[in-house]
């Protein structure tokens, strides 16, 4: 069973579009979120630290909005600027600018416990807690099973990872549905709040990323 690490069952529902029926279930976990420039190491570390809880496949996510024109702000740091900012005072600041293009972009970070054969999707090895284990020398470490390395009690565990992206521009806020930056997104002519849920999902980032994911799962 893959376990999907989320508070939101709207997250679960649409990944079932894209998994085998009874495939995944949602896992309420509260991992500790690292501090990173970009999206692929935060969803990489939480995907480490949900595998050593649940002791079984867990796929995470982490997604944000960057602004070409504020050298991609908020990014990573979407959610905590919706929250202290929010979503008017970022169109308030894209509205001065000669470029709003921005993206919507999603990585998911899947762990088993296992290695993984090469292709064009990348891994992170970047595990910090086993960094941490090995001291400040770096030294001690085994060899694991599946190309980990094992530093004092923590094995390393690399973690695959499925990026999704969708363009579109800042807008003033249109539209109904939808939640966090969805109705200053614009994408085709269309907000994301502006949109059903069908057509969000079949261009939304995370749904790219899932396709890109559950095709390479199936054979995993």
């Amino acid at each position: 069973m893959l376990r999907y690490v989320t508070t939101n069952p709207g997250k679960v529902r649409e990944a079932e579009r894209y998994l085998p029926d009874g495939s995944v279930e949602r896992l309420d976990f509260d991992y500790p979120e690292i501090q990173a420039a970009e999206l692929g190491p935060i969803a990489a570390q939480g995907a480490r630290e949900a595998y050593r809880h649940a002791g079984e496949p867990v796929l995470v996510d982490d997604a944000g909005m960057f602004v070409e024109g504020l050298d991609g702000f908020p990014g990573p740091y979407s959610s905590y600027v919706e929250e202290t900012l929010g979503i008017e005072r970022v169109h308030d600041i894209a509205a001065d600018l000669a470029d709003r293009r921005a993206a919507f972009r999603c990585v998911l970070g899947y762990c088993d416990g296992d290695g993984f054969a090469a292709s064009p999707d990348p891994v992170d090895r970047g595990d910090r807690d086993a960094a941490a284990a090995a001291g400040p020398d770096g030294e001690g470490g085994r060899d694991g099973e599946d190309g980990g390395v094992e530093r004092g009690d923590v094995e390393t565990l690399p973690v695959k990872l499925f990026e999704g992206y969708v363009p579109g521009r800042i807008v003033a806020p249109r539209g109904e549905g939808g939640f966090g930056y969805d109705p200053i997104f614009e994408h085709d002519g269309e907000t994301f709040a502006e949109m059903d849920t069908d057509r969000k999902n079949a261009v939304s980032h995370r749904g790219r990323a899932l396709e890109k994911f559950a095709e390479w799962y199936a054979d995993r």
